[in-house]
């Protein structure tokens, strides 16, 4: 710095640099602006999936709809829908399956009929059960007795329940 212009101040600050040599001082800010960017991302994405997060521990068909609806969010930037989802896992929505489940089962014991087994339950990887003989006596004494309902009902010309 010894070659100064003859209109530059004695003393020039020490973020100014001769002309050739690296701006240090561009650099510190440059990886500072990266840094800081970064920053920010992850704690936007982050502030971003707490409602996901929130649903995450509640039931398998809230959760969706709140993931859809934080999607919706980061690429229309419709923060409506945002607020929609936080509102939406905050909220318990109550089981309505497991007691209509069960109402089904006991329906079909009722019934005579053997439940099927459940979807949420875990499957039963044992040998088949092969068809008992009671069960197949049942089966085609059932579907006579509705043959003869349906010809009795074709004979006299009404409906199946008149």
């Amino acid at each position: 710095m010894s070659d100064l212009h003859p209109a530059a101040p004695d003393h020039l600050p020490s973020f100014i640099t001769a002309p050739g040599d690296t701006d240090t001082l561009m650099v510190v800010i440059g990886i500072i602006l990266i840094g800081a960017i970064l920053v920010v991302g992850n704690f936007y994405l982050h502030l971003h999936t707490m409602p996901e997060r929130m649903a995450h521990k509640s039931q398998k068909f809230q959760f969706e709809i709140v993931a859809v609806l934080g999607l919706l969010a980061l690429f229309t930037h419709n923060h409506l829908f945002w607020v929609i989802g936080l509102f939406l896992a905050m909220i318990d929505l109550p089981d309505f399956g497991t007691p209509m489940r069960r109402i089904a089962r006991s329906v079909e014991k009722m019934a005579g009929v053997e439940p099927e087994p459940d979807a949420a339950e875990a499957p039963d990887y044992a040998a088949p059960r092969s068809a008992k003989s009671s069960d197949v006596m049942k089966t085609s004494a059932a579907v006579d007795e509705i043959k003869s309902r349906i010809e009795r009902d074709l004979k006299r010309g009404t409906p199946g329940n008149a």
